[in-house]
């Protein structure tokens, strides 16, 4: 498997694993990842950013998301809970995984190299938010060690659960 930055080429194929993760998201009854969000436009910026990440394997995309070390302005704010650290943080966004493969640990793959990705940057927090009904998600946090906070809320005024896992040093 290779972890690498996503390149314009591969747009279709991040659209094609988005698309298959908002019908499954929807057909849970989950009001998230509406109205054409994320849409191609989206991911072209993450690209362009240098946010856009994705796990392959013989030219197959099997997960993608968006990784920032910038910061994240809706996180400033956080209600009923707290941060577990203040320091310097990178926040998935985005993340998504090709629904054939769910369950396959190919997304704790993502993931693991994500937290090796930001040790190399000397960052030792992962921030990451979700929709309270998003179990699956949820689920995917808890086990891969991150906590719950508290409730932040994103641009659109939505709720979302807020997480962070402190990396070892």
């Amino acid at each position: 498997m290779e972890f690498r930055l996503a390149r314009y080429e591969d747009v279709d194929e991040i659209m094609t694993i988005i698309k298959k993760a908002q019908e499954f998201i929807h057909s849970k009854g989950i009001d998230q990842w509406t109205n054409g969000y994320p849409s191609r436009e989206v991911i072209k910026k993450d690209i362009e950013n240098g946010y856009s990440y994705v796990l392959e394997k013989n030219n197959k995309i099997y997960v993608t998301g968006s990784v920032s070390f910038d910061y994240e302005l809706t996180y400033n704010d956080i209600y009923e809970g707290k941060w577990i650290t203040n320091d310097r943080y990178s926040v998935i966004h985005r993340m998504a995984i090709d629904m054939d493969y769910k369950g396959s640990g190919l997304s704790d793959e993502f993931l693991k190299n994500v937290e090796d990705l930001a040790k190399e940057k000397n960052i030792f927090s992962i921030k990451i938010d979700t929709h309270r009904e998003n179990k699956s998600m949820q689920g995917f946090l808890k086990k891969n060690h991150f906590i719950y906070c508290g409730i932040i809320y994103i641009k659109d005024g939505s709720e979302r659960l807020a997480y962070e896992k402190v990396l070892d040093r």
